[in-house]
């Protein structure tokens, strides 16, 4: 380290050069001497060096060069820091507000990633002091500001517990206080302009750079949310405490009283503010409540939250069903497409289960529209894969069919994309989801939407269904409900489509094996087994039937080729498991358990699947089991088979 004598002569020099002489090197040991003097604890003195007239002209221009090393002494000593912030004061008072700014980017941007929060308190109440220094471009200076803020806060892990918000052990609340303090007297100064009415294009720039912030803060502490599955290594979680949605809501209820938008009818800019400020709401309905469970009975964090989201939007004057209904999302440039439709997907769960701020929902729409409104919403709830996305799909088209009369909607509205993928959607959750509730819950809506289907629609929807949905359990289930349509029918709701000559392509698909001879009898039970009742159903009630002879005749060709087939798969396939069964009880006489493992290996067992499991990767005890259910089945349908037959001998009058 330098001599006191050798510093002074250094000083001198400095003193005597003029700014433009200063060189590079000049600026680096400006900053070295600071910062041994701080290092070795004489910050007093470097204080009084600061604030001594003589020096002035040194600290206005390197003055900034000193800025990094008090803060690094200001965050790693926990001791009083009077010294360091009195010195910091000074060099605020002294230097160029330009230059202190770019200085304060350049801390932010290198600040040490393990000392993010403590960094940020440190420079949060000087950097403000530097902005409101700004007699031009200061709304530029702001956005930079929080731009790069942003950037570091969004690195530091959210907490989701009451406790760990408690704890704040990141520090991303005190950030976030310390945050809605800096902004306050910006957001003040864009209100009293607007309160006398006389904006210049300077404060319509801050404030909509005040307006970004809504965005990057909803970023930080509102579009993320913990898996249950993994909360200890997720990086960034949703922060459900109190405190943090206070002062996040707090920047955002500040901004909507602050942002009168009517005096920016005719001005070029309107759209862009309103745009970023549609974008943040968007973006908070998309991440975390789209994500987060929601109780209109127990007023949780989040649906507070919620509530907040819905009155931001009320406030800028933007219209639910324009946002919902008319696509209004799609003005603004900043919103991209998954962005626009899982916002407004949440938007529509928000307004019509929750029934938030439905009291301004205007009561022109009928139920139907609202249905074929929220019909692309729901298909897009329902094609993702998230427990939290399809509750809310299933809850959103349960409500939306809930006021919606029984049988009243046309074939015309299954010929819309969304009608088409919705129920298409929803019959993945029946086959693929692994969640028992969501698929019990899913078969609820399956069955509403059916109710709501007039005669043709149903006629055309099942068919579609027995089509395209290669699921034994759902082409059952549809075969059940033409059933019930054809009972409902001879009953008296007299409709043409499902017992006069429309009835015969709907039986032509229920009575088919989708393999012929081939086709895997286990597989596909379900369907058979119903297709086999029907059908019994329909003989028993010839009286209605034989009304149409040629129906009746078509009816019994599609009967005898459909059992002709089905009595020959069955002969091959209870031949086949006998044969295995037997093969079974020989191997298990076997004492060699490795002759026996190897011969089962390359036998055609291996090919048979029951529910998506490899037979021949069972112990023999359960493969032995499933052989005999096996022929159990084959002898259920043989029955019916049987009692089909000679239900068609009584009809016809001939002896058993």
């Amino acid at each position: 380290m330098m001599n006191e004598d050798k510093v002074h002569e250094i000083i001198q020099r400095w003193r005597e050069t003029p700014e433009e002489d200063l060189k590079p090197e000049d600026y680096q040991q400006f900053r070295d001497v600071g910062a041994a003097c701080l290092s070795g604890g004489d910050g007093q003195q470097l204080l009084k060096f600061i604030q001594d007239e003589k020096n002035q002209g040194i600290v206005k221009s390197m003055g900034c060069g000193l800025l990094a090393p008090l803060v690094d002494k200001l965050v790693t000593n926990k001791k009083s820091h009077d010294h360091c912030q009195a010195a910091f004061t000074q060099l605020i008072m002294t230097c160029s507000s330009t230059t202190l700014l770019q200085s304060f980017l350049e801390l932010i941007e290198g600040m040490d990633p393990g000392a993010i929060s403590e960094t940020i308190l440190v420079l949060l109440p000087h950097l403000q002091t530097v902005l409101l220094q700004l007699d031009e471009n200061r709304a530029a200076g702001v956005g930079l500001a929080l731009s790069a803020l942003h950037k570091q806060l969004s690195r530091l892990p959210v907490p989701y517990t009451q406790q760990q918000e408690e704890a704040d052990e990141h520090g991303l609340c005190c950030c976030c206080v310390a945050l809605a303090t800096f902004t306050r007297p910006f957001v003040d100064g864009v209100k009293k302009k607007d309160e006398n009415c006389n904006p210049t294009p300077e404060d319509d720039e801050l404030k909509a750079e005040i307006l970004k912030l809504c965005v990057s803060v909803s970023v930080i502490f509102l579009c993320t949310h913990p898996s249950k599955k993994n909360k200890t290594k997720k990086k960034t979680a949703y922060f459900t405490g109190r405190a943090l949605c206070k002062h996040g809501m707090s920047l955002f209820l500040d901004l909507v009283s602050v942002t009168d938008f009517i005096f920016l009818v005719d001005d070029t800019r309107t759209d862009d503010l309103i745009g970023v400020f549609v974008f943040s709401c968007m973006l908070s309905l998309k991440e975390p409540l789209l994500e987060a469970e929601l109780n209109r009975d127990r007023k949780s964090t989040l649906w507070l939250f919620a509530v907040e989201i819905m009155i931001i939007l009320s406030a800028i004057r933007e219209s639910l069903p324009g946002l919902l209904f008319f696509s209004s999302l799609r003005k603004f440039t900043t919103m991209d497409t998954d962005l626009s439709k899982e916002s407004a997907a949440c938007l529509a769960y928000l307004l019509f289960v929750q029934l938030i701020a439905m009291d301004t929902f205007p009561a022109v729409f009928n139920p139907v529209f609202i249905l074929q409104c929220n019909m692309e919403h729901i298909s897009q709830l329902l094609s993702r894969k998230k427990e939290s996305h399809l509750l809310k799909g299933l809850a959103l088209f349960a409500k939306s069919l809930e006021k919606v009369e029984d049988n009243s909607l046309p074939v015309g509205v299954l010929d819309l994309e969304s009608f088409y993928s919705a129920p298409q959607n929803l019959r993945q959750v029946l086959t693929d989801c692994p969640i028992q509730h969501l698929r019990e819950s899913g078969l609820k809506v399956f069955q509403l939407f059916i109710n709501k289907l007039d005669a043709e629609a149903k006629h055309k929807f099942f068919r579609c269904m027995l089509k395209t949905s290669h699921h034994a359990g759902v082409e059952g289930y549809i075969v059940n409900n033409i059933r019930s349509q054809i009972q409902s029918t001879i009953k008296g709701e007299a409709n043409k489509w499902f017992l006069g000559t429309e009835l015969l392509p709907l039986l032509e698909l229920v009575l088919s094996l989708p393999q012929a001879a081939e086709t895997d009898l286990l597989t596909n039970m379900d369907k058979i087994m119903e297709s086999l009742n029907l059908l019994r159903y329909l003989l028993t009630r010839d009286k209605e039937l034989k009304s149409d002879a040629d129906v009746w005749e078509e009816l019994c060709r599609i009967k005898d080729e459909y059992l002709k087939m089905l009595r020959v798969c069955i002969s091959m396939s209870r031949a086949y498991y006998s044969a295995e069964m037997k093969a079974l009880k020989e191997e298990q006489k076997l004492k060699a358990k490795e002759v026996k493992e190897q011969a089962r290996s390359t036998r055609l067992l291996k090919t048979i699947t029951v529910k998506h499991d490899k037979v021949s990767h069972m112990s023999p005890e359960v493969q032995y089991q499933v052989l005999q259910s096996a022929l159990v089945t084959f002898d259920l349908m043989e029955s019916l088979v049987v009692r089909i037959d000679e239900i068609t001998e009584e009809k016809q009058g001939k002896p058993h």
